[in-house]
């Protein structure tokens, strides 16, 4: 990926900041975008990435953020949002507030992200966009309704955009990872009786590492995976799909 650029929002995160080490580990020059500027000054301090503080869920943040790396690096390889969120509640007790909120920052950010990178490299000879899923849309996990929704919005999201942007070489897919150990999902994990009940959920008999949600995308994005669009690759230690031996 050596002289590459990369975007990156959701920077901040688990996954984003592990995606950030992996794509400038590899020589490529990496954009980190998140709305934390302490976050981002301390990532672009220890990855030597560029920082840029913007709002992924708001139309003129994000092309913004677009139309600064195109004026500054007159390319754009690769964008991967990692923005997401976490609620676990049935139906029933989830609020009309909490409802949006989920949308906004899973389905909203990835429609507005796609939209301006496939724009800016639809003009520019192609490129690849990585979004994120979850396991929970192909398995019915209890408690996951909103956030199961969202994220199959984004697959959905994922299929239809890699038709319409085929015949530009714009490649758009995503990862869905299983339980990943981040901050995010820190209060499941942190939680005895929650984490075994999840790691007898997935196969391998273990949750996830950022690292290993990270080489997925890096390896959706890098160019020599010319020949892959429209997949939703499942990083989730067999959660979606295997069922271990009792």
């Amino acid at each position: 990926m050596t002289e590459s650029v990369h975007l990156i929002f959701g920077a901040t995160g688990g996954i984003g900041s592990a995606l950030a080490r992996e794509l400038a580990g590899a020589g490529a020059t990496v954009v980190a975008v998140g709305r934390n500027t302490d976050k981002l000054t301390c990532l672009a301090q220890e990855v030597g990435v560029m920082p840029l503080t913007a709002d992924g869920t708001r139309l003129a943040e994000v092309e913004g953020v677009v139309a600064s790396v195109m004026d500054r690096h007159g390319r754009l390889d690769g964008v991967a949002n990692c923005i997401g969120s976490l609620l676990l509640k049935p139906a029933h007790l989830t609020t009309e507030t909490e409802w949006t909120e989920v949308l906004s920052v899973n389905l909203t950010s990835s429609f507005l992200i796609l939209r301006t990178a496939a724009k800016a490299m639809m003009n520019a000879g192609g490129g690849s966009i990585v979004l994120t899923s979850t396991a929970a849309v192909r398995l019915g996990l209890a408690n996951h309704e909103a956030i199961a929704a969202a994220k199959g919005g984004v697959e959905g999201l994922v299929r239809a955009a890699a038709a319409s942007y085929a015949h530009k070489n714009v490649r758009i897919n995503a990862v869905a990872p299983g339980l990943t150990q981040t901050p995010l999902t820190s209060r499941l994990t942190s939680h005895q009786t929650s984490l075994k009940a999840s790691l007898a959920l997935h196969a391998l008999g273990r949750i996830g590492t950022p690292d290993e949600v990270a080489r997925a995308m890096a390896f959706l994005l890098n160019p020599q995976q010319s020949w892959i669009t429209g997949q939703i690759l499942g990083v989730d230690g067999g959660l979606s799909s295997v069922r271990s031996r009792s």
